[in-house]
């Protein structure tokens, strides 16, 4: 599959963290769709193809999710923890990018199933580069499972 064709998932409440996120993904030359969603339920209804997100040509499954902690409706771990109870998302990608640098947090999101957890950079500059580290990482070197969304039995 090609590497630009895979679909990014940013669960951000914060409009001014996601116009950033956008920029910075722009300037890391990140080709990559990116989706958001704006709460932690609207990220689980994405996830389940419910409601809105019912046409996975427009919706797709994504490869990575890039998982803020403090949401609306649904904090955050939760959703982390939602994710890793299902099967057909384990092997789905789930960055923690959040403003926590609490250690219960951080410890929580691994043991509950973070592949990474990164805190929130102060400058757009700083965003800029810890993108690239991601786009460099993520979905330039690393191999991600060839079947997201699937249950591996």
């Amino acid at each position: 599959m090609n590497v630009t064709a895979r679909t990014i998932l940013l669960v951000e409440d914060n409009e001014d963290d996601v116009f950033f996120m956008e920029q910075a993904k722009g300037r890391a030359g990140i080709q990559n769709p990116m989706q958001v969603a704006h709460n932690g339920q609207e990220a689980i209804d994405y996830l389940q193809g419910a409601g809105k997100y019912t046409d996975r040509s427009q919706f797709p499954l994504p490869f990575l999710i890039l998982l803020d902690l403090k949401l609306p409706l649904v904090m955050g771990l939760d959703v982390l923890k939602w994710i890793r109870e299902r099967p057909e998302f384990e092997t789905v990608l789930v960055v923690v990018l959040t403003s926590s640098r609490e250690d219960r947090d951080i410890d929580t999101a691994y043991r509950i199933g973070a592949n990474s957890y990164l805190v929130k950079p102060p400058t757009a500059q700083k965003l800029t580069e810890l993108v690239k580290c991601l786009g460099d990482y993520w979905i330039r070197q690393n191999e991600p499972p060839v079947h997201i969304g699937e249950a591996v039995h």
